[in-house]
């Protein structure tokens, strides 16, 4: 009978916890990333729009309105990616933050509580500037 060989593995388990929450801290940075690229798109169709209200076909009522919710929508959109990428960001991580030990679950989470901060602060100023 042949002679079989289990590899080892590495039981450290404050790399995987470095790795955790260098993944954590990565995912944070997309996000706000993400949530800046989306301001500043937001900003650049906003002074598109500046420039067509400069159109003196319309009225100014009509130009407008029409201005408000062009931006309305690119923030809603920009919006509902950031909130995409969130998603798909955490489907990853959490089956492997269940697997840790509690150490480096809480690290984690707490990790998650920082990003979801982050992206409540963004999406309020966005929200807000899109008002």
């Amino acid at each position: 009978m042949p002679d079989i060989k289990i590899p080892e593995f590495s039981t450290d388990i404050s790399k995987a916890a470095h790795d955790l929450a260098d993944v954590a801290k990565d995912a944070t940075y997309v996000v706000i990333g993400a949530g800046v690229l989306g301001f500043q798109k937001a900003q650049v169709q906003r002074e598109e729009l500046r420039k067509r209200l400069g159109d003196p076909k319309s009225t100014v009522e009509v130009r407008l309105a029409s201005a408000k919710a062009d931006f309305q929508q690119a923030v809603h959109t920009v919006d509902a990616r950031v909130e995409d990428i969130i998603q798909r960001i955490e489907a990853a991580i959490v089956p492997i933050e269940d697997r840790l030990p509690t150490p480096a679950r809480d690290l984690a989470k707490q990790a998650h509580v920082q990003a979801k901060e982050a992206r409540s602060q963004v999406r309020t100023k966005v929200v807000t500037f899109a008002g």
